[in-house]
């Protein structure tokens, strides 16, 4: 039995990886910091937090693996500062916080094209937070890079609401990691990952994460 952290647990993916973690009997307890209160559930414990002082010397870091669908963009953030808060900051602060509670494995959502070297800021810093991630130690890394991701979201974004129409209009067309990835889909890779723990540090490519009815040319 295992505890989990899900950090993320409001935004499009975080809401899958919740659900999926208090309804999987492998995980015996669930603890997701968020700032609003979630809905009462047997398993999970809740601390509500700012993620700009995070207490490191909260209990509830005392966790065996961490599940990270953190973020957000820049148009939200408001500002490359802000961005970088949350999608590097955060990201550190909750993988270090955690490693030093005990955690062992670590599955990050990161981007399609993330690395240091990237041409652009957004996949700079989400290269960045999987080299934050990276090193902290942990013995297991799971670093999820998908494309578009699909769902409905809490806030619209007209553009990605576009781009993904266009996407799916065109999917026979469109090379299989460009392809738009369902959000339940990535929050179960990123729970599965983060409760495998497999040795080493792991990338799951967005071609990799398209469900089977999505993979036809």
């Amino acid at each position: 039995m295992t505890t989990l952290l899900i950090a993320g647990a409001t935004g499009l993916v975080g809401r899958h990886a919740l659900r999926f973690a208090l309804d999987d009997a492998r995980v015996s307890h669930v603890v997701a910091p968020t700032r609003r209160p979630l809905q009462p559930h047997a398993k999970l414990h809740n601390p509500i937090v700012d993620f700009d002082a995070l207490p490191a010397d909260a209990p509830w870091w005392r966790v065996d693996a961490v599940a990270c669908a953190l973020g957000t963009t820049l148009r939200d953030a408001g500002s490359r500062e802000a961005f970088r808060r949350v999608d590097l900051d955060y990201v550190r602060a909750i993988a270090a916080h955690a490693r030093a509670g005990g955690a062992r494995s670590f599955a990050l959502v990161s981007s399609i094209g993330a690395g240091r070297a990237a041409r652009t800021f957004y996949l700079r810093t989400k290269g960045e937070a999987e080299d934050a991630v990276a090193a902290c130690g942990y013995p297991s890394v799971t670093v999820l890079r998908p494309s578009v991701i699909g769902g409905t979201r809490a806030r619209t974004r007209p553009a990605e609401h576009l781009a993904m129409r266009a996407l799916d209009a065109l999917r026979p067309l469109v090379p299989r990691r460009y392809r738009v990835v369902p959000a339940e889909r990535i929050a179960r890779v990123l729970v599965d990952g983060a409760l495998a723990a497999s040795p080493g540090h792991h990338v799951v490519l967005s071609e990799h994460l398209a469900p089977p009815d999505t993979q036809r040319a």
